[in-house]
């Protein structure tokens, strides 16, 4: 775990990497593999770890523990229906290096989730990131160049919950651990 224990009395404060996501269960995440095969089977990049991908909602960065407790009631207080997200466009972005699959059309629900929570973790003392909204879920990193055919099977995705996850860099990679979830209504 990325962490930084600083004594301050006699309590610790632990500073974690933290961010919100949509977080697909393992029948999805087989779904999603079996429907990539051919833009994984593109060279020349790094997959992600099956159990590692996810569709990012607010990356959160460094987050002390009463960041995280507002970030926790900020979540908690979120009125959002479940909805259907379908991930049926491939990309490549050239300078993170990533190819990636979304969503061509974003649901207004999926948008209005994004700001809420972003209205309100504004409050809780972190900076978030100011460009538009972009629902995506990174395949594979470090890619040179675009696969000749960026084409995808499209993937239905009825979308019943958001997730607050916990990042560890190890030396084997990245580590993701689900540290609280939250049911759509």
């Amino acid at each position: 775990m990325l962490s930084d224990n600083t004594e301050t009395g006699n309590e610790k404060s632990t500073v974690q990497r933290l961010f919100l996501a949509l977080w697909p269960d393992e029948e999805l995440r087989q779904q999603i593999k079996r429907h990539s095969k051919v833009l994984l089977s593109h060279g020349g990049g790094r997959p992600v770890a099956l159990e590692n991908i996810h569709i990012t909602l607010a990356f959160l960065g460094n987050v002390d523990a009463t960041q995280q407790a507002c970030v926790e009631q900020v979540a908690d207080r979120i009125q959002c229906p479940a909805f259907r997200l379908t991930l049926d466009q491939a990309g490549h972005w050239s300078r993170p290096r990533v190819l990636w699959i979304g969503a061509s059309e974003i649901p207004d629900t999926l948008l209005k989730l994004v700001a809420d929570l972003y209205k309100g973790i504004r409050n809780c003392g972190l900076e978030l990131d100011s460009r538009p909204y972009r629902a995506h879920l990174t395949l594979m990193r470090k890619v040179n160049r675009a696969p000749a055919e960026l084409n995808v099977q499209p993937v239905d995705w009825q979308v019943n919950r958001f997730v607050l996850v916990r990042s560890t860099t190890l030396p084997e990679g990245v580590k993701y651990e689900v540290a609280k979830e939250w049911g759509l209504s």
